[in-house]
């Protein structure tokens, strides 16, 4: 889709009723023990820096699709799992009350292209979004792409899109299973007919079409090896453009750095037709070199514009040869500054830093539109090329919004949600600075019965930590709790709707999302707080996180439940080795569970701007202190801890959960279960059907209800 300011959302979904915490003994008492499948020990040591470090599930890590032995283990787990999760007396009640509160119309924001608006939507309880298209403003829409035919299981979305800009083609991908390899299609708008093109080993990429519709920039990898498609490096990323009617072998190469083979690169289109501006990193932080190439003359030449992987520098729009781009160079928490592109060095200040954080920034209708996070809450201001302050975008209240617009059209888009208020899209004149709705959910709870509190407590090294607590305004008394976190990459989470939630509180459980270090809530040094050697500053934030919510009464000492994924995955994993005492369950899911080996497979090794390098010895010695895998420790008593990955994660490979999960198995931890659930036909979350997502997410409150003592009312 066109390039917008957007703040992540959180996708996750919650259950219904109030229950006071009447069975104590529901979470202090295992009926029988849990006869765990067996898992061979293989031995394998490797001498790192000096010290010996046993991995004898390494074999764990082989692709489930083509190692038998994996694949029978993977049954054998899931076979002891469900068996464990079917005597759970809340199962069905939240699988029941989940399906109600998904079953609610959702719209995504519209990209206008032409005269024409293209957006998705889902009518409820569909698998996957539909993409719609108007011919006006008011009109009818009518079915662009459907991707619930895709597949028997709905297990088959719709990845990126971007329609062209006269809105007559669309360019789009297709998302299998979960797995981040796009195919890539192109769509007649008019007829809606697919057209012949189709491209291969697509990932990480943007689509940018050329401005007379000819043909679309787009960036690959290398085919790999037949097997290794879901474990291999991606290495040798290069940017293509693709003639329309044309084969994929027939594409011409663009940019590519084969002496630097770690390095992405990202292509898109200025506003104005002229340019390409290719964004090279190579790894997750905001650290890019920037280089621009004239499209006029059909040659392709690049000009470096900035060098060294050192800031961050994304596009906000051009007039001519003057360059708009947001920049932490100097700027910590961001500016916007110009450039001359004829005299890259020289830059001058348009919108200089403020206390807030810089998170996005567009031309929309002539002007600059910023998007901040103030305290992790979302404020949207207006500012003229000048930088002459012009305004706020007035939003409904504390909570997330992202806006989409083109440079010369004042009609734009935003979408605005929160814990308690469903995704909302406004229409919004720039010039006139005035917004309508454009698409309000009606959903299946009363918003008014929540409350949305933000509170300020103290990490371990004395840093003042934000998090927000979201319960029934009439519970009061402590409640069982489901504490979340994430805290790395720099990235912010903030405000969100999920119906998934709203089913916890329903039943009187609270929500409490910490914005620990480690991500973007306060700019560059609150990411740098939390990553490489200060990695563990994430996790004293998160435990002092728990217990802030116990000291103040939100919740007993025995009800508290802590969940995170993919980098909270490992977060969880983390703290529980760190403080099993203070935690009644865990909920681990596509967690880099071992930190020794996690840059040897598919995308793994972008992350060592967080982590660091497994083959140095200063970075060894700080991933092995709290590698997850590494530092299950026997003798104490952890909690009940329920992981979750799948078969076709290509981005955290699931051999990290496998691992992981054997371990705590095979180790003497304790009574309560300790158990891995393994989704067929999905990946790292992207791309999810929506009763896949139910599924997992009433088989997860179950687990942590049984072990907090949230008493589960049966759906009225």
């Amino acid at each position: 889709m066109a390039r917008a300011i957007l703040l992540l959302p959180l996708l996750f979904a919650a259950p219904i009723h109030a229950a006071e915490d009447k069975r104590p003994e529901t979470r202090s008492t295992v009926a029988a023990p849990i006869t765990y499948p067996a898992t061979d020990k293989v031995p394998v040591t490797e001498t790192l820096f000096g010290e010996a470090v046993a991995d004898p599930y390494r074999w764990l890590e082989n692709d489930v699709r083509s190692d038998p032995k994996v694949a029978a283990w993977v049954a054998a787990q899931n076979k002891t799992t469900d068996a464990y999760l079917a005597t759970l007396p809340g199962r069905a009640a939240f699988k029941a009350r989940l399906t109600q509160l998904f079953n609610y119309e959702r719209f995504g924001v519209p990209e206008k292209k032409g005269s024409r608006y293209f957006y998705s939507r889902n009518s409820g309880l569909q698998n996957q979004a539909v993409l719609y298209v108007r011919d006006s403003l008011d009109g009818e829409g009518r079915v662009l792409i459907d991707p619930n035919t895709w597949a028997k299981d709905g297990a088959t979305a719709l990845g990126e899109y971007q329609p062209s800009e006269d809105g007559k083609r669309l360019v789009y991908s297709i998302q299998d299973g979960g797995s981040d390899w796009r195919t890539v299609k192109v769509l007649d708008v008019d007829t809606g007919q697919v057209m012949p093109d189709e491209l291969k080993w697509v990932k990480f990429s943007a689509l940018a079409w050329a401005k007379d519709g000819s043909g679309f920039f787009y960036s690959r990898f290398p085919e790999p090896k037949a097997g290794a498609e879901f474990q291999a490096l991606n290495e040798n990323q290069a940017v293509y453009f693709h003639k329309l009617g044309t084969a994929q072998a027939a594409d011409r190469l663009v940019y590519s750095t084969p002496d630097t083979p770690k390095r992405g690169h990202s292509a898109q289109v200025t506003d104005d037709g002229r340019y390409l501006i290719v964004t090279t990193s190579e790894g997750t932080d905001n650290r890019y070199e920037v280089t621009l190439i004239d499209l006029a003359d059909g040659k392709y030449a690049p000009k470096k514009l900035v060098n060294g992987l050192e800031n961050e520098w994304s596009y906000a729009g051009n007039t001519g040869n003057t360059f708009y781009w947001q920049t932490n160079k100097d700027a910590p928490r961001g500016r916007i500054v110009a450039m001359d592109v004829t005299r890259p060095q020289a830059i001058r200040d348009v919108v200089p830093q403020d206390q807030a954080v810089l998170e996005g920034a567009r031309t929309i209708g002539g002007q600059l539109v910023l998007s901040y996070l103030v305290d992790a809450k979302t404020e949207i201001r207006r500012y003229a090329p000048d930088g002459r302050k012009l305004g706020t975008v007035k939003l409904p209240g504390i909570g997330t919004a992202s806006i989409s617009g083109d440079a010369d059209d004042a009609e734009a888009f935003y979408a605005y949600t929160s814990f308690n208020a469903p995704t909302t899209i406004y229409r919004y004149d720039v010039k006139a600075d005035r917004a309508t709705a454009w698409a309000s959910p009606k959903v299946a709870f009363d918003p008014s019965r929540y409350g949305v509190e933000q509170r300020f407590y103290t990490s371990k090294d004395g840093t003042r930590v934000p998090m927000f607590v979201v319960r029934r305004k009439d519970v009061t008394a402590p409640a069982p709790t489901m504490l979340w976190g994430y805290g790395g990459f720099n990235v912010s989470y903030t405000p969100a709707f999920s119906a998934s939630r709203i089913a916890w509180m329903e039943q009187g459980g609270v929500f409490v999302l910490a914005n620990i270090r480690g991500g973007g809530e306060y700019g560059k040094a609150w990411h740098d707080g939390g990553r490489l050697k200060n990695k563990q500053n994430v996790f004293d934030d998160f435990i002092a996180a728990g217990e802030y919510l116990i000291a103040e009464g939100i919740t007993k000492k025995d009800g508290l439940a802590i969940q995170g994924g993919s980098n909270g995955g490992l977060l969880i994993g983390a703290v529980v080795n760190q403080r099993p005492d203070l935690f009644a369950a865990a909920l681990p899911a596509v967690g880099v569970m071992d930190m020794l080996r996690f840059d040897r497979f598919t995308a793994g090794r972008y992350w060592v701007d967080d982590y660091g390098y497994p083959s140095k010895a200063e970075d060894f010695m700080i991933l092995r202190a709290y590698s997850p895998y590494h530092n299950i420790t026997a003798g104490k008593t952890y909690p009940a801890i329920l992981a979750t990955t799948a078969d076709t994660d290509d981005r955290v490979v699931p051999g990290h959960t496998f691992k992981y999960t054997a371990m705590l198995q095979a180790t003497d931890i304790g009574p309560k279960p300790h158990l891995v659930r393994i989704e067929t036909r999905a990946g790292h979350g992207s791309g999810k059907p929506t009763d896949k997502i139910i599924e997992e997410t009433a088989d997860l409150y179950a687990f942590a209800a049984k072990w907090t003592g949230l008493e589960v009312r049966p759906v009225e």
